[in-house]
This record gives C-alpha cells, sequence and structure tokens, in this order.
C-alpha cells in the first residue's frame, strides 16, 4: 500500500554533512507527521527529529543546530540535512512517516522505511 524508501546514507568523516532523503509512495490520500529515528548497535530506536504537515519541528537534544528536518509535501518525501556530524552520530537511520490511505481516508497508519546506514568516522 505505501512504501518509504530512505536515500542518502554512506560513510563521512567526523565534522562532515550528509543528507538524507525518505520518499513515500503508494496509495497516499494524506501524509499527517513524519520523521527521522536512528538506531546504533546495541541501542534502542530514538527519536532524531519529526516534522508536522504544516512544518513545525522537533529535534532530539543531541542533534539540535546541527540536523534540520524539512519535507516536500508535493513530493511526500522528508529530508535530513546533518551537519558537524560526530562520532555518535554513527547509525542506522529510519523515517517514519503518519499516512492516511486512500482506502482508509480517516484512518492514519504508521510507516517506516527500512533504513539507512550512516558511518562517521574519525
Amino acid at each position: 500500500q505505501v512504501q518509504l524508501v530512505e536515500s542518502g546514507g554512506g560513510l563521512v568523516q567526523a565534522g562532515g554533512s550528509l543528507r538524507l532523503s525518505c520518499a513515500a509512495s503508494g496509495s497516499i490520500f494524506r501524509i499527517n507527521g513524519m520523521g527521522w529515528y536512528r538506531q546504533a548497535p546495541g541501542k534502542q530506536r530514538e527519536l532524531v527529529a519529526t516534522i508536522t504537515s504544516s512544518s513545525s519541528t522537533n529535534y532530539a537534544d543531541s542533534v539540535k543546530g546541527r540536523f534540520t528536518i524539512s519535507r516536500d509535501n508535493a513530493k511526500h518525501t522528508v529530508y535530513l540535512q546533518m551537519n558537524s556530524l560526530k562520532l555518535e552520530d554513527t547509525a542506522v537511520y529510519y523515517c517514519n512517516a503518519a499516512v492516511a490511505t486512500t482506502t482508509f481516508r480517516e484512518r492514519f497508519g504508521s510507516y517506516w522505511g527500512q533504513g539507512t546506514q550512516v558511518t562517521v568516522s574519525s
């Protein structure tokens, strides 16, 4: 029904930048909130940043001032610009979206992408 596909991950040196993208496709009627989460080895998945349909944003304290979340509603896409990357930012990054499908227009389901690896080296 709905697929989320992330891209833009990779290997970067500490202090560098990466831009992640996540495009939603399928039987989309409306997308509400979108967000990025990450999971490092041996740790629980944690929130990185979220953005509402009206582009209000929220960030984890650990990324404030370094990461910027944005979205293009026409393209059903959410972005994460990551600057001043640190070793501790290494993780698999997942996007999430609250989507109402064309079949169930009044119900928002939570959808996840498959994840993209971000590795920050010293």
